[in-house]
């Protein structure tokens, strides 16, 4: 296999499984030409029926075939039960080899290992948590799998590098025409934004849900225009199982000192005043750091423009006192935000064109002006890795992150120095997720680095109580009290391609040794 060396140092194919990639030129050196990529023409009848008397029949209708690529969206998390529905009704119909295109998938998916090992799931592009990652990190998956960020995803639906067959679309409520939301019926989610491009470019889209409404079903995430059958089910999934993972306010001193320095560190940025702008998840840290700045703005009568997230009922406790006018939202994490989202017009859905495309003409990420973000490794470089652990394990999807470090005017890493005695600032990660050249800062308990690119910011923190120290020495106290990481052992075969949001390939995933 030839190889060339990209921008960040990684050895990329020239070509594999017959896909010639493109190496990583550096965030923003490379420019694709040419056209989106179109759907095909299809005809409205008068009187037409999309309801259909059940998933089988559904997919019979729509045409999938052996070899064909499916999409699902993640609004429904770990609670999700379209994913495997639909996987064990293709199975039982004999369709094989096909290319499963998620927008993440879940530990409850875990019966996708089972599709993999039948013949009936052949390949994945997208991210992959849990049980699934470490399949395909033992060599499980047959063929090489592709991650992509949120933004990247919809890039590559809209210019026709992934190309879906059929979509099949969770919906908490829909009418028999197929107008969609997530915000009513038994099983909401909030918005269905990853979804969006699914349904606009897929050859044949297939609404699932469990609650038929009556004609129009308002308000309405994807139009009837977009939707070809519409299956009626007796459950989507359980949306208890959104809330999966962290969604409380840490209470580890050491998190909270993270935040704490976070949120300092904004304040003095320059950036903390009226029109602020940021994003936010669900992670303990990035909850607090959105109560700290909350308090802030609240004590000093700061008017903050927008919080873009992953929605939480902290964000939306800021907007209804009124210290930020609005919120964007392409997930939400808890029933608090499902009712302000379907509540409140300035709740605003967020496509993920919108949110993060780096081809969309308003593409959101490049007017927040603070991104914070988490990492399972940062190097002294300033790349950071959120697909693998240092033993080189797939456990983690890329989520928004390279496309918010791209756009942010300060990109914010906040982390711990170390966990189970596993250093997280090293010389070297083992993946490059997002490029150095995109992050600012790299927060920990034990100090702030901030990127020498970053001559502004090192001027403006000077004098600044905050612990501010070089990312080598950062490296170093960690290393004296854990020990220099052993390299991971890893064999020759690539297992995963990690795309860059333009389409470039920053990095590849070996196989693990068992």
């Amino acid at each position: 296999m030839e190889y060339r060396k990209n921008a960040v140092g990684r050895l990329i194919p020239k070509e594999i499984e017959g896909r010639k990639l493109v190496p990583f030129k550096g965030a923003f050196a490379y420019r694709k030409r040419g056209h989106k990529a179109s759907p095909p023409i299809s005809y409205s009848e008068p009187g037409e029926k999309k309801l259909c008397k059940s998933l089988k029949d559904a997919i019979l209708a729509a045409g999938l075939k052996d070899g064909m690529t499916i999409s699902f969206h993640h609004h429904l998390r770990n609670g999700d039960g379209v994913v495997n529905m639909v996987l064990d009704t293709i199975a039982d119909m004999g369709i094989k080899g096909l290319t499963l295109a998620p927008s993440a998938l879940f530990p409850v998916h875990s019966p996708v290992i089972e599709h993999i090992k039948n013949g009936v799931v052949r390949n994945i592009q997208g991210s992959m948590n849990g049980p699934v990652g470490e399949f395909v990190s033992y060599g499980g998956l047959p063929t090489t799998a592709i991650l992509r960020s949120h933004g990247g995803r919809v890039r590559a639906i809209e210019d026709g590098t992934l190309h879906i067959d059929v979509a099949f679309i969770a919906a908490s409520s829909a009418d028999e025409h197929g107008n969609l939301n997530g915000v009513y019926g038994k099983s909401q989610f909030g918005p269905l934004a990853y979804a969006m491009a699914d349904a606009m470019y897929a050859d044949k889209s297939i609404a699932i849900t469990d609650t038929l409404l009556p004609y129009p079903n308002l308000p309405i995430s994807i139009p009837a225009i977009y939707v070809d059958y519409v299956v009626v089910v007796d459950s989507i999934g359980d949306p208890s199982g959104i809330v999966s993972g962290t969604t409380r306010i840490t209470r580890s001193p050491t998190r909270l000192l993270i935040a704490k320095y976070a949120a300092q560190f904004i304040r003095e940025s320059g950036l903390l005043k009226d029109g602020f702008s940021f994003q936010t998840g669900a992670g303990g840290i990035s909850l607090a750091i959105t109560k700290f700045l909350g308090e802030i703005m609240e004590k000093e009568g700061i008017k903050g423009s927008f919080i873009n997230g992953g929605v939480t009922r902290f964000a939306v406790e800021l907007f209804h006192k009124g210290i930020v006018h609005s919120l964007f939202d392409g997930q939400v994490f808890d029933t608090e935000s499902i009712d302000s989202f379907r509540d409140d017009t300035r709740h605003s859905e967020t496509s993920m064109s919108q949110y993060a495309n780096i081809h969309s003409k308003g593409c959101l990420v490049n007017r927040q002006d603070v991104g914070f973000l988490g990492a399972t490794e940062v190097d002294t470089n300033f790349n950071v890795n959120v697909n693998t652990h240092s033993d080189g394990m797939l456990l983690h999807g890329i989520g928004g992150h390279p496309d918010v470090a791209a756009g942010a005017k300060l990109s914010m890493i906040v982390i711990p120095s170390f966990r189970n005695r596993i250093p997280v600032i090293r010389e070297s990660v083992t993946t490059v997720t997002a490029p150095g050249e995109t992050i600012d800062v790299v927060v920990t308990e034990r100090g702030i680095a901030i990127n020498p690119r970053r001559d502004d910011l090192i001027e403006r923190m000077k004098g600044s109580s905050l612990p501010i120290k070089p990312i080598e020495e950062l490296k170093d106290e960690v290393e004296n009290i854990c020990g220099k990481p052993a390299p991971p052992r890893l064999k020759d075969r690539i297992i995963a391609l990690i795309e860059y949001r333009d389409g470039t390939y920053i990095d590849v995933v070996r196989e693990v040794e068992r």
